[in-house]
């Protein structure tokens, strides 16, 4: 029986993943057993060899010849990837939560297509309470500022009006 191809990550047993990680797997006797997802297609190289090494297979199947025995194999590789039930339990919130988001995002689609004045009228209404805040910031800061010239003023040391000296009014405001 020839050898096997080894995939795009150039190491046999890795196979490189659309997110830019890389998956290990190692077949024994009809099954096909996951070693996990790495950074790196040597870490996952590392792991698939001492699988490898546990199987008893020929040194010509693994990917670094050179480690010489199952121990050596061991220390290299990293740790295992343990996947428990919590962790299933998370995966399956998270893909809930993403489901949801792009179904939400599909009918928001479906709405500015079918009521573009609402988009509009949305738009304005942002663009009007910006104004509104601009506005409020800047009298905010003309009010401090004159309190800051006057000398009898009825603020107290640690009045917090007093930061809004510093409130940016700059031209992006505008």
């Amino acid at each position: 029986m020839p050898p096997r191809r080894r995939g795009s990550s150039g190491f046999r047993g890795v196979r490189a993943r659309p997110s830019g990680r890389f998956y290990a797997e190692i077949r024994a006797g009809g099954f096909r057993l996951t070693l996990g997802t790495y950074n790196t297609p040597e870490l996952a190289a590392r792991a698939y060899d001492a699988a490898a090494w546990r199987f008893r297979r020929p040194r010509r199947d693994m990917n670094f010849p050179d480690v010489e025995s199952l121990e050596e194999a061991e220390f290299l590789a990293p740790p295992p990837c343990l996947v428990d039930d919590e962790d299933r339990r998370r995966h399956r919130q998270v893909q809930r939560r993403i489901a949801i988001a792009e179904h939400d995002e599909e009918l928001m689609r479906q709405w500015r297509a079918q009521f573009p004045n609402d988009v509009d009228n949305t738009d304005a209404f942002f663009a009007d309470l910006r104004a509104q805040r601009r506005s409020n910031r800047r009298h905010r800061r003309a009010v401090a500022e004159f309190e800051l010239d006057n000398p009898n003023t009825t603020w107290a040391e640690n009045d917090p009006r007093w930061d809004d000296i510093w409130t940016e009014t700059t031209s992006d405001d505008e």
